[in-house]
């Protein structure tokens, strides 16, 4: 089918995020939320929902809650109660769970994505509310039976609800890595899409652009990466178009996406979905959201990456590709946010946090917090650079890697140590440049007869002779007055 047919159309995208929260505990009970335990070793009577047992509030999990929804800046819920949503399957031990129906803790809000051509566009949210996790069941252990870990159920959640306000896959992967984004920077889930803490349904339908109805959504499943998210959408828009201009129709049904193919496939029809039967949690009391806690967990908060990138091209004036890099990743700002408060060369700073520094974690796969050099000491090796003491290539060739090896020494220490400091007495450089000029009277003869070129010649002869101590600035100017004579 040509392009053309497919431009006549236009997507319509809603995302369904749940979001693992970073608790020691379950949302309601005191077993461990740790991830990786043997099967079914974090388990008790109340998670697996024994008769008698009551659950409690995690005091936490509401914090969390309300971190997300003032980061997203939502409308946080005063009176807030929870819901029993009852389905029956193996992995929900209780035969329900334990979720917020009609009072979502946050309401409204959004989130700004960053769109291909440098413009920025606000995702609507409709809201975040909390729950818990279902337990696992597997599958592939064994040949008749499938077997179920629990240790998952009763894991706290935030579902982030999203507008249909998305218009491609492009902007349905720029939500979900901005939504990753925020919730590492708030330190309330690790992100970790291949481990489940980060898991992402998409709304999917088709239109013809300018119509106002919205086409018959289906809901894609299992999509354990952004990319595949992304791949995913764009599969189920060519597929709908595709039925639509064959003239066929087809049902609301959820769908499932297989990573290997590129492809969705059928899992269940909407109009066989369950009814959950809602209604008031009894065993647990409502809770009230007040103003002067809502204020508290506010000031709590860490700066989000839209205030830090405001404050790097605004403020220290970085440019956008650079802000956009340094807020990338929280641990890299906070890094980064360490390090200007020891210098104000916010550039070089910046360069070397994307360059030197990024450049060894990535060569050696290590995180950010296996980087122990001070940023004290970084900012120390910047000043050597800044007062001519230290070249920028000696820094990062010789200086720096010492630095990572024995990060507790000062790159003063290590210049020193190195005899790589640069010489800036002009008599020294002097002496330098008549030893080359006098070892090469040809050259200079052809640099006064015009071939100014011969600059680079001689300034590599004077960083030779010097072992790379002569200020390069400094033997550039002495040079020059001695050839122009």
């Amino acid at each position: 089918m040509t392009a053309s047919v497919y431009d006549k159309y236009e997507a319509v995208i809603g995302l369904e995020i749940h979001a693992q929260l970073l608790t020691h505990s379950k949302a309601y009970s005191s077993d461990s939320a740790e991830f990786g335990a043997a099967p079914n070793e974090h388990v008790s009577a109340i998670s697996l929902g024994h008769p008698g047992t009551l659950p409690k509030h995690n005091k936490t999990v509401i914090d969390y809650a309300v971190k997300m929804g003032l980061a997203c800046e939502a409308q946080i819920r005063e009176f807030n109660y929870y819901a029993r949503k009852n389905y029956f399957y193996a992995d929900l031990p209780k035969g329900y769970q334990i979720t917020q129906d009609k009072t979502p803790i946050c309401n409204g809000g959004f989130v700004k994505i960053k769109l291909k051509d440098g413009s920025t566009k606000k995702i609507g949210l409709t809201r975040i509310h909390m729950e818990e996790d279902a337990g696992k069941s597997m599958h592939d252990q064994d040949l008749y039976d499938t077997l179920v870990d629990y240790n998952r159920a009763g894991v706290p959640l935030i579902e982030i609800v999203s507008e249909p306000d998305m218009r491609s896959a492009d902007e349905a992967y720029a939500y979900v890595t901005e939504m990753r984004k925020l919730v590492r920077y708030l330190d309330i889930c690790d992100g970790n899409m291949e481990e489940g803490s980060l898991r992402c349904d998409a709304n999917v339908s088709v239109r013809l652009k300018g119509a106002e109805k919205f086409g018959t959504k289906v809901e894609v499943k299992n999509m354990n990466s952004i990319s595949n998210v992304k791949r995913a959408i764009e599969y189920e828009i060519i597929r709908q178009i595709d039925l639509l201009e064959a003239g066929e129709t087809f049902t609301s049904e959820t769908r499932s996406f297989d990573a290997l193919k590129g492809t969705t496939f059928s899992m269940r029809s909407k109009e066989e979905a369950n009814d959950y039967r809602y209604f008031p949690e009894p065993d647990l009391p409502p809770f009230i959201a007040d103003q002067a806690y809502v204020s508290s967990i506010r000031e709590q908060m860490p700066a989000l990456p839209d205030a830090l990138f405001d404050k790097y091209t605004k403020e220290l004036g970085l440019s956008e590709y650079d802000a956009q890099v340094l807020t990338d990743l929280k641990e890299i700002a906070a890094y980064f946010e360490e390090l200007i408060g020891f210098t104000s060369n916010y550039k070089a700073a910046a360069n070397w946090v994307m360059g030197s520094v990024k450049s060894y974690l990535n060569e050696n796969a290590l995180e950010m917090a296996d980087f122990h050099v001070p940023a004290k000491n970084l900012a120390e090796l910047i000043a050597l650079i800044d007062s001519n003491k230290l070249s920028n290539s000696v820094a990062g060739q010789r200086v720096f890697p010492v630095m990572i090896e024995q990060p507790e020494r000062s790159p003063l220490n290590i210049a020193e140590e190195l005899n790589v400091l640069q010489e800036s007495d002009a008599g020294f450089i002097e002496g330098l440049v008549q030893q080359v000029l006098e070892a090469n009277p040809a050259k200079v003869a052809e640099y006064q007869g015009g071939k100014k070129g011969l600059l680079g010649m001689f300034m590599g002869e004077v960083m030779k002779l010097s072992k790379g101590k002569a200020d390069p600035k400094e033997a550039t100017r002495i040079l020059s007055e001695y050839l122009d004579k």
